[in-house]
């Protein structure tokens, strides 16, 4: 590359930062939505005053506005780190930067996707055990403040620490009802029906063994039903490698052995 087209390269990197920077400089939030949102986390019993924001979050965010768009703190923080990743690529690789700016800001939504789906699927697949936990504990007449404690200390997956979680809040002195309540917030909406059984029989006498043991059976029924779904969608997962992997091989070793038999016999 010569050296006009180097120069050429730098000035025009120089000019996206320094409209970027202009840019976050003259529309960066006011104080008090600083304030409102709380960009930076504090420790634990200390005041530390207004959240400052970070570089990426308020360059991020001038960005949205400029394209009128709502700028909520993760979209922000993610857009300025692309727009800082874009810049920087800008320098050794134009035609590179728009790629480099587009995966910095795709890939923690793809991880964050995926972590979620991951914790989804953990927790649909304990449900059922601690539905079936919570009608040992009730039909062994506990009430329902001492089956949620003695499931917390025993129930597999995500569900577990938030049951203790509203053990400690109920001993504290929050009702166990509204402590429950939280529950489905913190592990999904797919623990909704046993935790509103549970609410519902502490706030207002519901009977509760019945509704658990049907649930019980509905749970085990919808992860016998996911189960033969997944394995009815192995065959489609496995086109990928036999058709890329295992044939090309299998035609190497049969195929190609045949036609260079074949040629031999017509060169004689």
């Amino acid at each position: 590359m010569s050296g006009s087209g180097v120069s050429a390269i730098g000035v025009l990197a120089l000019a996206w930062a320094g409209l970027v920077l202009a840019a976050a400089r003259r529309l960066a939030p006011a104080p008090a939505r600083h304030r409102a949102r709380s960009l930076t986390r504090s420790a634990p019993g200390r005041d530390h005053g207004p959240a400052r924001p970070t570089i990426p979050v308020v360059v991020g965010g001038a960005l949205l506005r400029i394209a009128r768009r709502p700028d909520p703190v993760e979209s922000a923080r993610r857009l300025g780190r692309a727009a800082f990743a874009g810049a920087a690529t800008l320098v050794l690789s134009p035609l590179a930067a728009p790629a480099v700016g587009a995966a910095v800001w795709a890939l923690p939504a793809l991880g964050e996707r995926r972590r979620r789906r991951r914790h989804r699927d953990e927790l649909l697949r304990h449900l059922p055990e601690v539905a079936d936990l919570f009608v040992l504990a009730v039909g062994a007449g506990l009430t329902v403040a001492l089956a949620v404690a003695a499931v917390s200390r025993r129930a597999p997956g995500p569900l577990a620490p938030a049951l203790a979680q509203a053990v400690d809040e109920a001993n504290l002195g929050r009702r166990l009802a509204d402590a429950l309540d939280d529950v489905p917030a913190l592990v999904g909406e797919e623990a909704r029906p046993l935790i509103g059984a549970l609410v519902a029989s502490d706030r207002y006498g519901a009977p509760l063994l019945d509704g658990l043991v049907r649930l019980s059976t509905e749970l085990r029924a919808d992860r016998r039903r996911r189960a033969e779904e997944a394995a009815r969608r192995v065959p489609v997962k496995l086109l990928f490698p036999l058709v890329f992997c295992t044939l090309p091989a299998f035609a190497l070793l049969t195929v190609a052995p045949l036609l260079a038999g074949a040629l031999r016999a017509l060169r004689l």
